[in-house]
């Protein structure tokens, strides 16, 4: 897979209609809060919200297409499938996409930021920052924090990048992702994208968000700490998997 060229024009879209936006949701298990998550992003301007449930044993599904989202079952387990699902099925016109996490916990208003940098031609790639930002008590554990620090470190000592945060909180032009060939299935896909957009040398920005505290239900990382373990084992595997394929790319 060849790497992306240097772009920085703005997505297809004309001075007599908005960008069209397509936020992505995986969810399992959060029906306290995926309704009010979905109504919050749809009144940021999104066209559409896409929820994709990894089979939930609550009431989940139903109440995202309640709130109006399309609802996409994707019974196989990994959160990097569940993404890769949601993109397949968001509309053909997308022109910018945007990621968030479905338990309440990411800043929705701070959307509009995320998009309009990508609709200016400033960035092709916009990440919210938790760790930047206010964050309310206890909505990130220390292991989440720890996470954040080393990406930062790894992504800085071989990309030079200045990402401060792998939150998965985040925007993208449609065709820039298209281009970048992301392949990981599991919590290494957020890490994954920073790596290629990286190494690609691609304009980026990042915006304070913060975080808040989840609405309901537990994580499925950060509050269990074997989940959290093996997470974190997914993402120092994807880096040096990636890092050492990007580098032979990269002297051909």
């Amino acid at each position: 897979m060849s790497a992306v060229t240097h772009e920085s024009s703005a997505p297809r879209s004309t001075a007599h209609r908005p960008a069209i936006v397509s936020a992505v949701i995986p969810c399992l298990d959060e029906e306290a809060a995926i309704a009010r998550v979905v109504t919050s992003v749809f009144a940021q301007n999104v066209s559409e919200v896409v929820v994709v449930d990894g089979g939930s044993l609550d009431g989940t599904a139903d109440q995202a297409a309640a709130a109006g989202a399309r609802v996409i079952v994707e019974p196989r387990r990994g959160y990097g499938r569940a993404i890769q699902t949601g993109i397949a099925a968001v509309r053909s016109d997308a022109e910018i996409l945007v990621f968030l996490d479905g338990d309440g916990s990411d800043p929705v208003e701070f959307v509009p930021d995320l998009v309009s940098p990508i609709i200016a031609g400033q960035a092709v790639f916009v990440l919210g920052s938790r760790i930047r930002g206010a964050r309310e008590r206890g909505s990130l554990t220390p292991q989440q924090i720890v996470a954040a620090h080393v990406g930062r470190l790894l992504l800085r000592l071989a990309y030079g990048s200045s990402f401060t945060d792998l939150s998965p909180f985040r925007a993208i032009r449609r065709d820039v992702l298209d281009r970048l060939g992301m392949s990981e299935m599991t919590y290494g896909w957020n890490l994954e994208m920073l790596m290629r957009i990286a190494a690609a040398d691609l304009p980026t920005l990042e915006i304070a968000v913060g975080q808040r505290r989840r609405v309901g239900g537990v994580s499925k990382v950060s509050g269990n700490f074997i989940a959290g373990i093996k997470a974190t084992n997914s993402m120092t595997v994807t880096f040096v998997r990636l890092a050492l394929r990007l580098r032979r790319k990269t002297r051909l």
